[in-house]
């Protein structure tokens, strides 16, 4: 049609309004942070897997495995988390058991009962040992972390019986000794009271030293200037010595320890040139025994009778002193710590 001369040409503009699109969230970046953390740990177990040996990757399984009461394996099924781990060869069983690490004072917990009553501790074999027939062997490799006392023991090849009668032994010994001791202690009170009792003794009680030591309970009859207790260069007691020893014998009758006597001297010359203060020393100390099983002491309750001479003074700043000239009675401890076991 043609264009009336009059009309203009109509001009269209058409504006398209551009609208940004709204926020689609951050969800793949998580999913993509997962992934590049998945091919870390993925060629980061490559590279364990080629730069270790296969001791060392046994290690590393066996410390990441559960260790419970209940478990006998690393995982798996058979028994309570028991089964086969990665690197073991033959069927589908578990021959290996879970290492049980525990304190000092920890009763062991992770010990089979099979009767025969061995460690609560699974015995560490070279690699390559065979499992038991139960299918639960002992632990390989070095990744086994035992408490110092368990490896002791273990060295020590004791069994769990033999650690309980250990420790009932050692009970029984200090409860022994504690009896002992408190028996110790009450017959030196009762020889105290005996001499302070009796007037004729009474004077006596300055020359008479009684205390414990670790050997037992020593009783010291010693001199005291103007009064010895044996006639002066010579074994012959006198009289108080004599009613000394006859008031504590029944005493000392009481207890069952055995007993030592032991004789000592001054750092004076002897005066006789074919003696000297060892034969003087020792002839006193035998002359108290004799005291002593005249009075009712057994004679199998003396253990030995020995001489020091001036080796042992009780003054050793003044040795002329009196009281250096002693003899002494020693019963003898008969029970004693037990030992630790695995020493």
């Amino acid at each position: 049609m043609a264009k009336r001369g009059g009309d203009k040409g109509i001009t269209i503009i058409k504006r398209e309004e551009v609208v940004e699109g709204g926020h689609h969230g951050g969800a793949w970046k998580v999913a993509y942070a997962d992934f590049v953390t998945a091919m870390m740990a993925f060629f980061l177990l490559m590279w364990l897997l080629n730069a270790t040996t296969e001791k060392q990757r046994r290690g590393l399984a066996d410390y990441f495995s559960p260790t419970t009461i209940m478990a006998r394996g690393a995982s798996g099924s058979g028994q309570p988390f028991g089964g086969k781990s990665p690197f073991e060869q033959g069927p589908e069983i578990s021959d290996r058991g879970t290492v049980s690490v525990m304190n000092d004072n920890a009763p062991p917990v992770d010990q089979e009962d099979d009767g025969s009553d061995t460690v609560a501790m699974k015995t560490v074999h070279a690699e390559g040992q065979a499992p038991n027939k139960d299918g639960a062997g002992a632990q390989q490799g070095g990744s086994a972390k035992a408490s110092p006392t368990a490896g002791k023991l273990l060295s020590s090849g004791m069994t769990k019986l033999q650690l309980q009668n250990a420790g009932a032994a050692a009970l029984a010994a200090e409860q022994a000794r504690q009896q002992e001791q408190a028996k110790l202690v009450d017959a030196a009170r009762q020889m105290q009271r005996a001499i302070e009792v009796d007037p004729a003794l009474a004077p006596l009680a300055r020359q008479l030293s009684i205390d414990l030591t670790p050997e037992g309970l020593r009783v010291q009859i010693h001199d005291e200037d103007g009064q010895p207790m044996f006639a002066q260069g010579s074994a012959v007691p006198n009289e108080h010595t004599k009613a000394l020893l006859a008031r504590l014998t029944p005493i000392l009758k009481t207890l069952k320890e055995p007993i030592s006597l032991a004789g000592y001297t001054d750092a004076a010359a002897y005066t006789d040139p074919t003696k000297s203060n060892w034969d003087l020393s020792a002839d006193r100390a035998n002359a108290t025994r004799r005291l002593l099983t005249d009075a009712g002491l057994p004679d199998e309750r003396i253990r030995d009778v020995t001489g020091h001479a001036d080796r042992d003074l009780l003054h050793p700043e003044t040795p002329l002193a009196a009281a250096n000239r002693r003899v002494t009675i020693t019963l003898l401890r008969s029970a004693l710590p037990a030992p630790i076991p695995g020493r």
